[in-house]
């Protein structure tokens, strides 16, 4: 199965956000939480669409807050990018969502995806990462983010 991110991306983007060393064994329970969290997001955005009368997901779909925008322009500053193929790539392989993304909206999905590893990152580091993570911290993280994004 096709990953949204690959290890070499979520390691540099721990190090420039966080200053967090990723081994390889941790890396797919994040990279679990990005892609779960992702999902949540579109389908909160399906909802939404749907609310407003529209059979397509746009951007305005999407249940940002300002600390998640916030994190986008993080992400940005950090000069790390995420491939839009892989993004795709896993779109194929998780259950079809109700409504099709438009494209203004899929051009925008490497950056959630960037935001995503970033707010894992800093959490991890809030949560009592230090240099390296620990499965605790990031089991911590995991219901953080269930409770709040």
């Amino acid at each position: 199965m096709s990953r949204v991110v690959g290890f070499k991306k979520i390691e540099a983007v721990f190090k420039k956000a966080a200053s967090l060393e990723l081994d390889k064994s941790k890396a797919d329970k994040i990279i679990d939480i990005v892609e779960k969290k992702f999902h949540d997001l579109l389908l909160v955005a399906v909802e939404k669409a749907g609310f407003n009368g529209r059979d397509i997901i746009m951007s305005a779909d999407m249940p940002l807050t300002k600390g998640f925008e916030e994190s986008i322009r993080e992400f940005k500053k950090l000069e790390e990018e995420v491939d839009l193929k892989d993004v795709l790539l896993y779109l194929e392989q998780i259950p079809p969502l109700k409504y099709p993304i438009s494209k203004e909206l899929e051009e925008m999905l490497p950056e959630y995806i960037g935001a995503l590893m970033l707010i894992v990152a800093r959490v991890l580091k809030h949560v009592g990462a230090d240099k390296k993570t620990s499965v605790e911290d990031i089991e911590k993280t995991s219901k953080i983010l269930d409770l709040t994004l």
